[in-house]
């Protein structure tokens, strides 16, 4: 308590007016705020609400060009140009490069940029940095052309012609062209031991892939039987390696030689294979070999590549000398040399690392609760906690699917779900953990969100212990044990689960479900948090031996672009319908377990198949995307508690390219949002470390 009285404290007296200050210097305009009270951090500038809509039938919008006479070389690779080691650079940029501005005008070539990482198991900190893909956002979430030229797609949404840029190249200087997608196709996409479930961002409701066609060495066209409207946002971001799910941006060139079916060596793929401790050539591929922080001679397309593997105590990033985006000057990008990701094993280690003016630009791991502490180091530090908007929700997922048959039976009564989420003191867990500053709801999209649904966010969330009691007893667990538990319905077993998480111990989260846990008991129900590390929790939800989790909910800013997979019970690590899931998209998964013929679920899934998924119309496809939203608004498939929150972002005071007011969330690459290419150094010569 003295902690968060502290903090709470600090708030009232400084954090508010500091925070507000910055807001108000560097957001983008807006309408005026509602004033917010003194106890509480100031609301961020909001992007404002977009009636978001896939391009359909449009050519994609194109950039300004700029002439090849202009492109400026980066400082750092002038010298290996002279020295004939690598070709000048209007020689490595495409013929028509990605121009785009930083959002705090033109900037320098040079510096490194400093961050923290929790190892290979927090690996998406690294690759946010490199895998937006076909095309990205604008400030106002628009999307716009990046990997991709342009794009066209047929009136009804079936047929989606892509124009990739002419001379774009691999970051070792291979042309990207679509024979490295002709190879995803036959290769990965459709190589059942590669692949072994259906990808169902590149097939129809059917489970049958598109038929792909190479047109010409820069065009090609997929084809749909059924109206695919959502089919850029598959390739926004995940394009730079990993599983056939993540595209067919893959240098085939490389990737070639660790393929059994296109291998010119057979002998020595096994031999590597084995080498690595892998069982079988498709098991090292996937695991290791796509994956380029793993495999640092993986070419991507990416700003930066590794410079050794992850694994290391400092993980280091170079400037990609192929990158193929310029600035509207005609300077090749990204400005920064060098990205830096420092390993820290313990939250007071990162936090002591930001207060020393170690970190110098990051929102990853920065939690809210720590305002005052990130405030406080403001001057020491030499930075500035910029306020950014999450995404996220603070919430705890119950396994619907968990092999425990007690909990399961428990778990799947929709009355036991509500009683849970009347049983927890929202406003306590914010007030106590949080400061106020989050809001209680459900796990939904938030009020920017063009598909924001109140029905869904307010369901439930009263505090109302006795409204809880009298539904775990009418549902049937009115006995308990000499300690107040209640006991399942053979009459002798106390109710009990683990709930699992990364939230190490003396963190806020971890707080947060220690206090929603003693709620929890208050009406006969034991709950017990436990930490686990990143890759044992991992491999607990991928084996389905998980009961519940304390994993938040984000992806709630445009729920469309990742194809609402939380929303589906498709996200494992959000592990609410693990087994369900896995059944969905292969049910050969040896922990798929397909649900009963009349559960929700399906309802769920059947609502997104035949109606979401293929509508054109961006009107009608939010409302059909309500009708499942009133499925969750109804059965509350996991249970939210907080969300809303500002969220804090470290920025060194001379970083520049990254404003206030930025949405948070997955699949808008969370700090990345504003392409950190772009992000630079008023003076790099005082960041070359």
């Amino acid at each position: 308590m003295k902690r968060e009285i502290t903090r709470r404290d600090f708030l009232r007296l400084s954090a508010v007016t500091a925070v507000g200050a910055v807001v108000a210097a560097c957001a983008p305009p807006a309408p005026t705020a509602t004033p917010v009270p003194p106890t509480k951090a100031p609301a961020p500038t909001a992007v404002p609400t977009i009636a978001v809509a896939p391009p359909v039938a449009t050519t994609a919008p194109q950039p300004t060009a700029v002439p090849a006479a202009k492109y400026q070389e980066a400082p750092m690779l002038a010298d290996l140009v002279k020295a004939g080691k690598l070709p000048p650079v209007d020689q490595r940029l495409p013929k028509k490069p990605w121009v785009v501005a930083s959002y705090e005008g033109n900037g320098k070539h040079g510096g490194t940029w400093r961050r923290a990482f929790n190892g290979v198991s927090d690996r998406w900190g690294p690759t946010k940095l490199v895998d937006r893909a076909w095309a990205w956002f604008d400030k106002n979430l628009n999307l716009v052309p990046r990997v991709l030229e342009s794009w066209e797609a047929s009136k009804d949404g079936t047929t989606w012609t892509i124009k990739l840029r002419e001379g774009l190249k691999w970051s070792d200087g291979v042309e990207h062209t679509t024979a490295d997608y002709a190879w995803w196709y036959k290769n990965e996409l459709n190589n059942k031991k590669v692949t072994p479930g259906v990808q169902t961002i590149w097939a129809d409701p059917d489970k049958q892939y598109a038929k792909f066609e190479a047109l010409d060495k820069y065009t090609a066209k997929f084809t749909y039987k059924k109206p695919k409207p959502m089919f850029i946002y598959n390739m926004v971001r995940g394009g730079q390696g990993g599983t056939a799910s993540a595209g067919p941006i893959t240098p085939s060139h490389f990737m070639a030689k660790w393929h059994e079916d296109t291998t010119t060596d057979k002998a020595a793929l096994e031999a590597e294979y084995k080498k690595r401790g892998f069982a079988s050539w498709e098991k090292f591929y996937v695991d290791r070999a796509q994956w380029w922080y793993l495999n640092i001679e993986r070419p991507h397309l990416g700003g930066w590549v590794a410079k050794n593997e992850m694994a290391k105590e400092l993980f280091v990033m170079e400037r990609n000398p192929y990158f193929f985006g310029v600035d509207p000057e005609g300077k090749q990008l990204p400005y920064i040399d060098k990205v830096t990701h420092r390993l820290f094993e313990s939250q007071e280690v990162k936090n002591l690392w930001v207060t020393n003016g170690e970190i110098d630009m990051q929102y990853r791991h920065m939690t809210i609760a720590d305002l005052a502490l990130y405030k406080s180091g403001e001057a020491k530090g030499d930075y500035k906690t910029v306020m950014g908007i999450g995404a996220g929700h603070v919430a705890m997922q119950l396994n619907l699917t968990t092999k425990n048959k007690l909990l399961n039976e428990f778990f799947n009564q929709r009355n036991v779900r509500i009683a849970i989420s009347h049983a927890i003191n929202r406003d306590q867990v914010n007030q106590l953990v949080f400061n106020g500053m989050y809001k209680p709801r459900q796990y939904s999209p938030i009020p920017m969100s063009p598909q924001y649904y109140e029905k869904l966010s307010n369901a439930y969330i009263k505090y109302d212990p006795d409204t809880a009691n009298k539904s775990l007893d009418a549902a049937g667990y009115t006995k308990k044990d000499a300690n107040g538990i209640r006991l399942h319905k053979d009459g002798v077993t106390p109710i009990s689960f683990t709930i699992e998480g990364t939230d190490q111990a003396g963190t806020p989260t971890e707080d947060a479900a220690l206090l929603v846990s003693k709620d929890l008991a208050k009406v006969g129900i034991k709950a017990t948090y436990k930490y686990a590390e990143r890759s044992l929790y991992t491999a607990h939800y991928t084996a389905n031996d998980i009961e519940a989790a304390w994993w938040g909910g984000d992806r709630t800013v445009l729920p469309l672009v990742p194809e609402a997979q939380l929303f589906r019970g498709l996200n494992a690590d959000r592990p609410w319908a693990v087994a369900w899931g896995f059944w969905y998209t292969n049910p050969q998964d040896p922990n798929a377990v397909e649900p009963p013929k009349d559960h929700w679920i399906r309802t769920i899934w059947k609502i997104w198949d035949e109606e979401v998924s293929v509508e054109v119309d961006p009107a009608k496809q939010t409302a059909a995307f309500k009708k499942l939203l009133d499925v969750w608004a109804t059965e509350l498939p996991y249970v939210g508690i907080l969300g809303e929150q500002p969220t804090p972002t470290i920025v060194k005071n001379g970083f520049k390219g990254y404003p206030p007011g930025m949405p948070n969330d997955d699949p808008t690459g969370d700090e990345q949002f504003c392409s950190s290419e772009t992000y630079y150094w008023d003076d790099p010569s005082k960041h070359m470390g």
